[in-house]
């Protein structure tokens, strides 16, 4: 063998295994051409915070947050071009995300930010009463 990696017959190669962990699974990306958002997200002294990776956009005009019935979507475009001394490189693509969001979410009421290639969204979720009410009875 002398340092050579040998692949067994049927078993994937590692470059394809651990690409499942930035890609998911094969077979669950519905549109082509359509491509993942790493993110991270905390709920956190009402506020829920998800935080997207999102370098190389303008996010004035490349990227588009809504939310609907309870569902943050986030959508960004990529179009970039690197130039060196004798190649020229372009990175672009359709990036996508929703989330679902925590129940008692204000999503008319949340912000973003974006700073050093990474998108913030801020969305404030009110802390719901939970205690016992008395309810009087009325008699007539």
């Amino acid at each position: 063998m002398s340092g050579m990696i040998e692949r067994l017959p049927g078993w994937p190669a590692l470059p394809d295994l651990f690409g499942w962990v930035e890609t998911g699974f094969p077979g669950t990306h519905a549109v082509a051409g359509l491509h993942h958002i790493r993110i991270e997200e905390h709920l956190t002294d009402g506020t829920y915070v998800v935080r997207a990776e999102l370098p190389g956009i303008d996010p004035a005009k490349d990227v588009e947050i809504t939310v609907t019935e309870g569902v943050l979507t986030l959508r960004a475009e990529r179009s970039e071009e690197t130039t060196e001394k004798h190649r020229t490189e372009f990175r672009y693509g359709t990036f996508a995300r929703a989330l679902r969001l925590p129940a008692g979410a204000q999503g008319e009421e949340a912000t973003a930010a974006y700073k050093d290639g990474v998108l913030t969204i801020t969305v404030p979720v009110p802390e719901t009463k939970t205690g016992t009410r008395t309810i009087p009875v009325q008699h007539g």
